[in-house]
C-alpha cells in the first residue's frame, strides 16, 4: 500500500523560513498528484498547494501564494513545500496527501494521507 511520511515541522520564528518533506513509497510515485494540507487548532483541514504528475501543474492556496513553493523530486519519491515569509497564522499541523488523476483542491478526492508534521510560528 502506499504510505507518507511527513518531516521537517518544527517552531520558526515569523519572518523565517521552513521546508518540510513528504516520503512517498510506491513504485509509481511519479503518477500521483500531491498535494499539501493543513489544519489550525478548531478549524478545518484546508488545501495549501497542489502539484501534478507534470510539475508545471501548480496551484496554490491564495493565502500561500507567493510565499510557498510545492516541489517534487520523483527520483526520490519525495514532495516538499518551501514556506518563506511565515507569519502565525500558518501554525498548524502539515499534511501531505496523494491521489490519482489531476490537481484537486478538496480533501477527499485524495485517497492517501500522512500522520502530519506540526509547523509553529512565533510572533
Amino acid at each position: 500500500q502506499v504510505q507518507l511520511v511527513e518531516s521537517g515541522g518544527e517552531l520558526v520564528q515569523a519572518g523565517g523560513s521552513l521546508r518540510v518533506s513528504c516520503a512517498v513509497s510506491g513504485r509509481t510515485f511519479g503518477r500521483y498528484t500531491m498535494g499539501w494540507f493543513r489544519q489550525a487548532p478548531g478549524k478545518e483541514r484546508d488545501f495549501v498547494a497542489g502539484i501534478g504528475w507534470s510539475t508545471a501543474d501548480q496551484y496554490y492556496a491564495d493565502s500561500v501564494k507567493g510565499r510557498f513553493t510545492i516541489s517534487r523530486d520523483n527520483a526520490k519519491n519525495t514532495v516538499y513545500l518551501q514556506m518563506n515569509s511565515l507569519k502565525p497564522e500558518d501554525t498548524a499541523v502539515y499534511y501531505c496527501a496523494a491521489k490519482f488523476g489531476g490537481v484537486a483542491y478538496a480533501r477527499h478526492l485524495y485517497n492517501y494521507w500522512g500522520q502530519g508534521t506540526q509547523v509553529t510560528v512565533s510572533s
